[in-house]
This record gives structure tokens, C-alpha cells and sequence, in this order.
């Protein structure tokens, strides 16, 4: 599997591929970066493991390698090609699906094996916040080890009172906990992005916490209007206009005067629509 910057470039004119910014196609040429990535998320023999953008199949092949079975799903038709007629072709424990992540969160992993699965993926800016949601709507993942923009590695990770908590950050918090992530140099990708990334480290916690859709999407409203005070914002929203809740709010110290972001997980978690 190519790991270096020179033997990326080689393979991609071997397959007359230019990359696509704007499906965020910076290859991971850094077999440190790798390695540490597949320690985080403990892969082992017999894991089943779903990987998103397995690109040219550099970290498809060392979770292979590992003894995993894995579940990737690839949008770009030409690596779709490639990765089908190499590494599926040679590796019956690949499963390779062409197709939109967001669409396709856990990358056609059977119902059957989603009891006990792990996520290891190099995520598009573009794609990840949509793509986590859908994996916190489904079932959930014992592990994630993610390597993301630093942008959106902050709003994952932020904490009440930041202005990057959000909506996401709720979901996330409610049901993993999440690790200080690790910092990853651009020089470990070709091509070498403009921004700064973040390897990520999620483990699902004992008893994890998933928001109904409905709540969610009351979640999100709110943070939509995040200067506002949560009394205002959820009026019309609820029947009763959230006052059960708001006592609890009260009971906490905090209440209707409180920002979307003052309000810890713990609290969002008691919301009922």
C-alpha cells in the first residue's frame, strides 16, 4: 500500500486520477499517522470494522491486515474501480460500496453485524457533520477514530459556554466520550491540505444516550438562533412551551434567560418533545 508522497503521486498517474477538492481527496502518506490510528481503535482479528473514503486503500489494507472485515463505502467511481479490482478482488473480508457516505453512514454494513462494529475513517470536511449524525441515528459503534478538519474536530469536543458548541457537540457527548484529540501535520497528506486535522478518538460510554429525531431537530432550531433565550426559542416548539423542562433548567441554576450553549449535555439529555 503506498505510504509515501512519492509512491501516491506514482499510483495516481498510474490510474490518470487527479484528486477532488471537493470531495476532500488528501491521501494519508504517513504509515505513523496509520498505525496510531488502528492502535486508538484497538483492531484486532475478527473486528468488523466500516471505513468512509477508502481513497487509494491505505488504511483499508492495514485494517486488513490486522484481521479485520471490513465495510467501506467509496464515492469517487474511478478509486471505486481501482480499490475493486485490487484489494476486494484479492481480500474476501473487503466489502466495497460505491455510493455517498451521508447516505450510507456505516457503508452497507448488514444489520446482523452492526452489534459490536468499530468506525476508522479519514472524513471530508464537507461530509462529516451530516455523516455523524447518521451514525448517532443508528446503531451505535463501540469505537471511532476519525481523522477530521480541526474545525469540526472542535465543535465535537466543545463544552458548554464555547462558541463551538452546538447541536452535534450534544449529540456526541451524549453518548461517547470523546478524547483530546491528536494533531496531525499536513505534510501526512498529499495532497497537503490548507487546514489542519485532527485524529479523533470516540468510545462509547456504558449506558449511551441517543436524542429522538424529533427532539433533535428541536435541538437544532434552537442553535440556529443561538443569541436568543432558550424561554423565547421554545415557544411554539413544545405545547407547553418547554416548562417542565425550564424548572429543571431552574432547579440547575441556570433558566429561561440561558443561551442554547449555557446548557450542559446532561440537561439537553431531560428534554422531551
Amino acid at each position: 500500500m503506498p505510504l509515501t508522497p512519492k509512491s501516491t503521486r506514482e499510483l495516481l498517474a498510474r490510474l490518470g486520477h487527479e484528486p477532488k477538492r471537493f470531495l476532500g481527496q488528501n491521501f494519508l502518506v504517513d504509515g505513523n499517522i496509520v498505525r496510531k490510528s488502528l492502535e486508538l481503535a484497538g483492531v484486532g482479528p475478527g473486528d468488523t470494522v466500516v471505513e468512509i473514503g477508502p481513497g487509494l486503500g491505505t488504511l483499508t489494507g492495514a485494517l486488513l491486515d490486522a484481521g479485520a472485515e471490513v465495510w467501506a463505502v467509496e464515492r469517487d467511481y474511478n478509486l471505486h474501480r481501482h480499490l475493486a479490482a485490487t484489494l476486494a478482488a484479492e481480500k474476501p473480508r473487503l466489502h466495497l460500496l460505491e455510493g455517498d457516505a451521508v447516505e450510507h453512514p456505516l457503508a452497507g454494513l448488514p444489520p446482523e453485524r452492526a452489534a459490536a462494529f468499530k468506525i476508522v475513517a479519514n472524513l471530508p470536511y464537507a461530509i462529516a457533520t451530516p455523516w455523524l449524525d447518521g451514525v448517532l441515528s443508528g446503531p451505535l459503534p463501540e469505537r471511532m477514530v476519525l481523522m477530521l478538519q480541526q474545525e469540526a474536530a472542535q465543535r465535537y469536543v466543545a463544552q458548554p459556554g464555547s462558541k463551538s458548541f452546538g447541536a452535534i457537540s450534544i449529540s456526541l457527548q451524549a453518548a461517547y466520550a470523546v478524547a483530546p484529540g491528536h494533531k496531525v501535520d499536513g505534510s501526512c497528506f498529499f495532497p497537503q491540505p490548507d487546514i489542519e486535522s485532527c485524529l479523533l478518538h470516540l468510545t462509547r460510554l456504558p449506558a449511551p444516550f441517543t436524542f429522538p429525531p424529533a427532539t433533535k431537530a428541536v435541538i437544532r432550531a434552537c442553535f440556529q438562533q443561538r443569541r436568543k433565550q432558550i424561554g423565547g426559542l421554545l415557544r411554539g416548539k413544545l405545547p407547553d412551551g418547554g416548562a417542565a423542562w425550564l424548572a429543571q433548567l431552574r432547579a440547575a441554576g441556570l433558566g429561561p434567560q440561558s443561551r442554547p450553549e449555557q446548557i450542559p449535555v446532561a440537561l439537553w439529555r431531560r428534554l422531551e418533545v
